[in-house]
């Protein structure tokens, strides 16, 4: 759902700031956005979203999380405030951004609308993992932007999984894994394995079977409150990955339990935006030799549509 802001300038009182760590300019860009929002009284600290302790202790009182980097820094963003309720805003440091909303360029000319209320904010929804049979410590319930995956635990050897949608058992599945992404990660690895695309605004969820063996698996759109069990076969063991991060080992007979979130990904935006054109463009669905091949047929208007793509 996108909504205007509610927000003033009273009500952003603390802004936090994500830096990618192998990005100088991220970094540089993060030490002159503080000093600039410092001079003018704002409460703000910054850090890299791969130190746990220090990115997260001032979560409960931020209003707002800029993010310098990628796609990436916004997904662990997300994450990390997943029930703090605070605002996010990415500046597109990265090579393959969907989510972020401004170039490093544009940054100075939004910062005043921030603090006027002159934006819009996009809820994405986000998913819970419950971790079952962890080979070790791991959270008991793991927030997911994009996606959750459960797969084998070695190279060239297909894992059997179990699938279960809302207590029912729908099949095992010989693949090298399975994904269950949300609306924002079916273009993500679930579209690399063959998955649907959804609207980001869609509350769905996409289970996608990660390159099967010999049978037929196709992937599947299920309700947004539908909830997913995936177990292990009994003889090998496995990994569970939530967006994309440091996989935890699981036992066999281990697995996840994935669900819809209550928490939202608040996403700030400047304006409306063409999702499916933006999705044509980062696809290379509209490079100059499709869109010459197309033109040819003598497609009327078609040079001032994709021109425009409002």
């Amino acid at each position: 759902m996108v909504r205007l802001a509610s927000y003033t300038v009273t009500e952003i009182k603390c802004v936090g700031i994500y830096y990618h760590p192998r990005l100088d300019e991220a970094r540089a860009a993060a030490d002159d956005l503080a000093a600039y929002l410092s001079q003018r009284g704002v409460d703000v600290w910054t850090s890299m979203p791969w130190e746990p302790e220090q990115s997260t202790e001032h979560l409960p009182r931020t209003d707002l999380l800029i993010c310098l980097g990628g796609d990436g820094t916004i997904l662990r963003a997300a994450r990390a405030s997943a029930g703090h309720d605070c605002l996010i805003l990415g500046v597109d440091l990265g090579r393959q951004a969907f989510l972020t909303e401004l170039l490093p360029e544009q940054l100075d000319e939004h910062i005043p609308d921030l603090f006027n209320g002159n934006f819009m904010i996009e809820d994405r929804t986000m998913l819970e993992a419950r971790p079952i049979g962890v080979d070790g410590e791991a959270p008991g319930r793991l927030p997911a932007l994009n996606d959750v995956m459960i797969g084998r635990g070695s190279l060239g050897q297909p894992a059997y999984i179990a699938v279960w949608v809302g207590g029912d058992l729908v099949g095992v599945v010989r693949a090298d894994a399975v994904v269950v992404a949300s609306a924002t990660g079916s273009t993500g690895y679930s579209l690399s394995a063959g998955g649907p695309i959804l609207h980001p605004q869609a509350r769905n969820v996409v289970l996608t079977p990660v390159a099967p063996h010999l049978a037929q698996a196709a992937p599947m759109v299920l309700p947004g409150d539908a909830v997913i069990e995936l177990r292990l076969g009994r003889e090998h063991p496995g990994s569970l990955s939530v967006d994309g991060q440091r996989p935890f080992a699981l036992h066999p007979g281990g697995g996840v339990e994935v669900r819809r979130s209550e928490s939202l990904a608040r996403l700030v935006r400047f304006g409306e935006r063409p999702f499916f054109a933006q999705l044509g463009r980062r696809l290379a669905w509209l490079d100059e030799r499709r869109i010459e091949a197309v033109s040819r047929t003598g497609v009327e208007a078609f040079d001032q549509k994709t021109a425009d793509p409002s």
